[in-house]
């Protein structure tokens, strides 16, 4: 049996017209010999009726402390409704179509409601499915604990439910289906020669990601990198063919050579930032760094471009949690400043690490542009700085540019 998984977001489905668009891709399928399994998101984006956004907002409404087992319940209410409409628009075409949570398609999660991480995947019920020749029209975004409460994945959380399925099944090739017609060299509102990849590799679009495109969440990338399955994210609206995500290509797999041997692969950012930097006494720093990290651990404050230097440490914050963190340090004794309205650009390439003079062409970049570096960190792939936010849009152009993008 080819099992191909079919992944359509929230723009997908949010009209019924949009939804007769993604029954002529899962048709299309058919016709070429795959077995679909449909995976959806919550119908729109915020302020439409059923899309999580707006979920949350209601449930919020009455009392803003609403405990994360109940807000769970809430959450996977709009791609519950996602997949009855979806069921029942390929119903209407002809196709015999049945409806499972991420519970009943064997999405086993531990128990940390809003974020829950995949335990096990055992579609049983998925395969069962597909024997008796429907298709499985499977909730994204959703799990079912070993205490059988309903979790949510955290954003991406579709995108994951798509391609723990594919891994476990296991499918030929799994489709993540957007309102964009693939992932682009850098976002076209900031750069607007941008163009669409062929084809990225699991750990540049991994990179991407992580450093604030948004393409498809690394937690689905890896899934399907266990198993080796093809990724593709392309568009229902057009039938462009979208970007391939594989194992890195090599000249034989590929008429295009730039493919693997091209430096960079895009340039991504994440606004709103806040620098934190932590003044301390050189002689205690060693026993001070754990502390100081696990203080914000402890209250869930994700950090990033962390520097240690002498006499003082420095990393980041999202900037509404910058206050959070100041507080909390404060009150361990620590002295800091925060610099805010920082921002974080990135180029990507899988071919950078042994490359000499990445980083130099990186720094010209953003100095000819007058643009200073607050902080750097680098690795085999990534290359990234902190900003005054107000140069984002400069330095992304300038970075598409030097590093042969446009």
């Amino acid at each position: 049996m080819r099992i191909l998984v079919q992944k359509f977001g929230g723009t997908s489905v949010a009209t019924a017209e949009n939804r007769k668009l993604a029954v002529e891709k899962i048709s299309r399928a058919i016709a070429d010999g795959f077995r679909p399994v449909v995976v959806v998101s919550a119908m729109g984006r915020n302020g439409q009726p059923y899309a999580t956004d707006t979920l949350i907002g209601i449930a919020r409404e009455p009392f803003s402390a609403l405990s994360r087992r109940e807000m769970d319940l809430m959450m996977g209410c709009g791609e519950i409704i996602s997949a009855v409409v979806m069921a029942s628009t390929l119903q209407a075409a002809g196709f015999d179509a049945v409806v499972l949570t991420g519970g009943q398609a064997g999405i086993i999660t531990d128990n940390q409601h809003g974020n829950a991480r995949i335990l096990k995947v055992e579609p049983v019920r998925v395969h069962a499915e597909l024997a008796a020749g429907k298709i499985p029209v499977v909730c994204g975004f959703q799990g079912i604990s070993e205490e059988g409460d309903l979790t949510t994945l955290g954003r991406g959380g579709s995108d994951t439910t798509a391609s723990a399925l594919g891994a476990a099944l296991p499918a030929e090739m799994i489709e993540i289906y957007t309102d964009v017609d693939g992932i682009m060299t850098a976002d076209p509102r900031l750069v607007p020669h941008a163009h669409i990849l062929d084809r990225i590799s699991y750990a540049e679009v991994s990179q991407l990601a992580y450093q604030g495109a948004k393409v498809i969440h690394p937690r689905a990338v890896e899934f399907a990198m266990q198993k080796n399955i093809p990724l593709v994210v392309k568009s229902t609206f057009s039938d462009a063919p979208g970007t391939l995500i594989t194992t890195a290509a090599s000249n034989s797999e590929t008429c295009d050579s730039t493919v693997s041997d091209r430096i960079a692969t895009g340039v991504t950012y994440v606004r709103k930032i806040a620098q934190i930097t932590v003044k301390r006494d050189k002689e205690k720093m060693l026993a001070d760094n754990s502390q100081i990290f696990k203080a914000l651990a402890q209250n869930g404050i994700n950090v990033d471009l962390i520097n240690i230097l002498p006499g003082q440490v420095l990393f980041t914050v999202q900037e509404d949690e910058a206050e959070e963190t100041r507080r909390r340090l404060t009150d361990a004794g620590y002295l800091l400043d925060v610099l805010k309205n920082c921002a974080k650009v990135s180029v990507v390439g899988g071919g950078m690490g042994d490359v000499p003079g990445v980083m130099a062409d990186f720094v010209e970049a953003l100095t000819a542009q007058g643009i200073s570096l607050l902080q750097t960190v680098d690795s085999q792939t990534s290359i990234s700085a902190l900003i005054d936010g107000q140069y984002l849009e400069i330095a992304v152009s300038a970075l598409h540019s030097q590093f042969g993008l446009d």
